[in-house]
């Protein structure tokens, strides 16, 4: 399990900062985004240990300097990372943060890992093959068990996965929408990309995004939520791409975990 041990090393890089008394100290970035010791060692051990695994795909991290960013669009297939997902998270001190991993080919993401750190424990998904959630035991083996997302039954409340951080005015007219149309709704709210690993393991429905995020805290959860049965589509209705544009910033997308639901055509109607 290369790719999971290597974030496994990265994961403890980051939880050794987590446990140090200079937790809370960053830098802000050019976005006044903050910059911790544990991002940056967590890109340092996770780039690295890309390359050697898989020479052949480069590597493009939310923290590779701009000249690698830059040659992007000439990649086929690459390796699109997070090295810590959750940095507001991280400093708020609330365990609420990952390490996102996607291999994307042909602008689609064709498999993803997010991993938990201070739980050792990865959700991981291949489209059209399955998502799984593996852990680490105290022996230093991992072990598996599948993971599916939900069905979503009329009459039933529909819990929608909302970020900690994150409130605007049109996820709030997408909300009203639904509580008109389908019903009760329950929210359950986490922060970074744990909102994908929830839906996947079918404990929620519905995760809308209104808000800016970038293309590497969204591919890898993608990919685990379609493997596992469910859909990220953007606004158009249409599965997200990645690598297509100048910006790496994310369209704002709804994440769902049954796509048969026909409430979700009329939501996309709605919001057009």
């Amino acid at each position: 399990m290369p790719l999971l041990d290597l974030c496994d090393t990265a994961g403890n890089a980051i939880l050794s900062h987590y446990a140090s008394a200079q937790a809370g100290e960053f830098e802000a970035k050019h976005d006044d985004s903050p910059l911790t010791r544990a991002d940056t060692d967590s890109h340092i051990i996770l780039d690295d240990g890309l390359m050697r695994l898989t020479p052949q795909w480069p590597v493009l991290s939310e923290e590779s300097p701009a000249e690698i960013a830059a040659r992007r669009q000439s990649w086929p297939t690459f390796w699109l990372v997070d090295p810590l997902d959750g940095t507001k998270e991280f400093l708020g001190r609330t365990g609420e943060f990952t390490i996102n991993i996607a291999l994307v080919r042909d602008h689609v993401p064709v498999l993803g890992i997010l991993y938990i750190p201070l739980e050792h424990r990865a959700c991981v998904g291949i489209p059209g093959q399955g998502a799984s959630s593996w852990s680490k035991n105290d022996a230093g083996q991992w072990s598996s068990e599948p993971l599916a997302t939900s069905q979503l039954l009329p009459g039933k409340p529909m819990t929608v996965l909302a970020s900690r951080r994150h409130r605007n005015q049109q996820l709030q007219r997408c909300l009203s929408w639904l509580q008109a149309n389908w019903g009760e709704l329950e929210r359950e709210n986490s922060g970074s990309a744990l909102k994908f690993c929830h839906l996947a393991q079918g404990e929620g429905d519905f995760y809308p995004r209104f808000s800016p995020c970038s293309e590497w805290d969204v591919a890898a959860g993608q990919a685990i939520v379609e493997a596992a049965g469910g859909a990220v589509l953007g606004m158009d209705g249409l599965p997200l791409r990645y690598n297509c544009r100048k910006s790496l910033l994310s369209p704002h997308f709804l994440a769902i975990g049954d796509p048969e639901q026909a409430v979700w055509d009329n939501l996309m109607e709605f919001l057009a």
